[in-house]
């Protein structure tokens, strides 16, 4: 039997890291301002469920002020158990509104059978719930994306797009009009599922995405999770790869002026290009490094 303080002590430390590493992304990347309106989308899933969890707590004892309106859409699946969240919601006292839309029944008509329905799905569910942004007076849409969701969506634009291009921590819709925002993008997968577990959270599970078979994201997410096993600290390379991006030393002329390059002696009027003649950082060694060497990741805080 599990020594009840030592239990204790764990449910603790996770609490503690997952509201520093979200704590850490609102700050990095400017997410939340005082008085703003924060629409939290809760689909009844582990991460949807620890993102409302760790920013109420995170409200608690921020130092600015800004409201948290919890929003479902559902969405007329099957078998959806519809009062599972307005109960859940109740509890917590939190303000919520559910947004009954029957996108389901559309997505099964549009789509042919055996076809993936995500994209399709995506984008009607965007629209309701910036339509319900507007209504509801919300300045932010919070969505429970993670780092693994991040690394995923990079790896899958890379393989089958032929794009650098992942899902940033926060952005303006196309419209102009809204600002969504991720506030678990720093944190890992796994430690949302130890959370969820440790919470008891009323999972939901998805009937429309979630029981299809085959789709790439699913591949991605066994890639990095197989790397993780077989070399540690690559998975972590990867992410922090993401946050040093170094223009010069790619192929992309929209993102640096390759055509107007000219010799120079004198270096001091370009600033010294600190990425030099280097393809290969940390020094001349690196090839020889086994793939268990961890490099230290670390998120500082932009003044």
């Amino acid at each position: 039997m599990a020594d009840p303080r030592k239990q204790a002590f764990e449910e603790n430390k996770l609490d503690k890291k997952l509201s520093r590493l979200v704590g850490q992304a609102i700050s990095d990347f400017g997410m939340i301002a005082d008085g703003d309106k924060v629409m939290v989308c809760v689909s009844g899933g582990k991460d949807s469920y620890t993102l409302l969890d760790i920013l109420l707590k995170l409200r608690e004892r921020a130092p600015i002020s800004f409201e948290i309106v919890a929003v479902n859409l559902d969405q007329k699946q099957p078998n959806f158990p519809a009062e599972i969240l307005p109960n859940y919601l109740e509890q917590l006292n939190v303000a919520f509104h559910i947004e009954e839309q029957d996108t389901y029944s559309i997505v099964k008509r549009v789509i042919p059978e055996g076809k993936t329905t995500c994209g399709l799905c995506s984008r009607l569910r965007r629209g309701i719930l910036y339509r319900v942004a507007d209504e509801l007076g919300a300045t932010k849409i919070a969505l429970g994306h993670h780092r693994d969701d991040i690394l995923e969506t990079l790896l899958l634009n890379m393989f089958f797009a032929g794009k650098l291009k992942g899902m940033p921590p926060k952005l303006r819709s196309d419209d102009g009009r809204h600002i969504v925002i991720r506030p678990l993008a720093y944190v890992p997968e796994k430690l949302i599922e130890r959370y969820a577990t440790m919470m008891n959270f009323p999972i939901i599970p998805c009937d429309l995405c979630g029981s299809q078979p085959n789709l790439q994201r699913a591949t991605m997410k066994k890639l990095l999770r197989d790397w993780e096993k077989q070399f540690p600290g690559r998975v972590e390379n990867i992410f922090r790869a993401m946050h040093h991006i170094v223009p010069s030393h790619l192929m992309d002329p929209n993102a640096f002026n390759f055509q107007d390059l000219e010799i120079h002696e004198d270096l001091s009027e370009l600033g010294m290009n600190l990425e030099g003649d280097l393809a290969i950082d940390e020094g001349e060694d690196i090839c020889a490094l086994t793939e268990q060497t961890q490099f230290p990741i670390s998120f500082s805080k932009k003044p």
